[in-house]
């Protein structure tokens, strides 16, 4: 039995900024996120996320659906070290314990675990349909929330994350920031560049499919299409793919672009 009391999800506590998103299922209208239609074996382990938003409770009138200058969205950047998913941004969440009450128990449990917040300000909203992750097998919900106390975050266990980081959803939502990625594997999606992090995979799926149905989305070139072996060496090091190959530029001492390179290969 979980030591907290289940919390009850409640969309009509979103602000009206948000409440969009608990409305409508994410979507795909431009049908670049494969994400979003991947269902699982049955066997799959469960698991869970939360994907939690903050911000003012007061929608902006002068923004585009309403979206309050500090509205944000909680993300991690695993530690590279991992076995699965090293170096990737994610979600706080994990896989679910025999004592949890439930997704949504599951995914504060393990954001509380790995960011230190302070569940109790936390409001669940809505779940999302399950989502499945190959490489690792399971079947991951993600649990949309409002973060109506925000409490302070960090990293709690560095064996786990690398940071802990508020991205502001404008930083998400402007077009300079968007692009699809293609992994050598063939895995194909959307991709996110924002706070010197890239975003891909079973995270930016779920959160390009949300921002498609939030209201406050703008129009993106998804027709723009990176290798993510380059993007991710360029984010890491800032060193564009050519210069690597060019011989005109002395690569600083001590980088491991191999590293670097192979960060990114276990999420498709």
């Amino acid at each position: 039995m979980s030591f907290y009391p289940h919390p009850q999800l409640n969309p009509d506590a979103a602000p009206e900024w948000l409440r969009a998103m608990t409305r409508t299922l994410p979507a795909d209208p431009n049908r670049v996120n494969p994400v979003l239609n991947r269902r699982s074996p049955d066997d799959a382990r469960p698991a869970a996320v939360l994907v939690l938003f903050g911000g003012s409770p007061e929608s902006d009138p002068l923004a585009i659906g309403g979206l309050p200058a500090d509205a944000d969205v909680l993300l991690t950047q695993r530690a590279s070290t991992m076995r699965q998913h090293s170096g990737q941004i994610a979600f706080p969440g994990g896989a679910a314990d025999p004592e949890d009450e439930g997704p949504v128990d599951t995914a504060l449990r393990e954001a509380e675990e790995e960011t230190g917040l302070v569940r109790g300000g936390v409001q669940p909203l809505a779940t999302l349909p399950e989502i499945f992750i190959p490489p690792s097998g399971f079947d991951v919900t993600p649990v949309l929330a409002y973060w109506r106390d925000p409490s302070p975050v960090r990293v709690v266990d560095a064996a786990e994350a690398e940071r802990v980081v508020r991205v502001p959803l404008r930083e998400l939502i402007d077009p300079d920031n968007r692009f699809q990625i293609r992994h050598r594997a063939g895995f194909q999606g959307p991709a996110f560049e924002v706070d010197g992090m890239l975003v891909w995979g079973f995270t930016a799926g779920v959160i390009a499919g949300l921002l498609a149905v939030s209201g406050w989305e703008i129009e993106w070139d998804h027709l723009d299409v990176r290798d993510l072996d380059a993007t991710l060496t360029r984010v890491a090091t800032g060193v564009e793919e050519r210069e690597l190959t060019s011989g005109f530029r002395q690569l600083p001492a001590g980088d491991d672009f191999g590293h670097h390179t192979i960060r990114g290969l276990g999420e498709l």
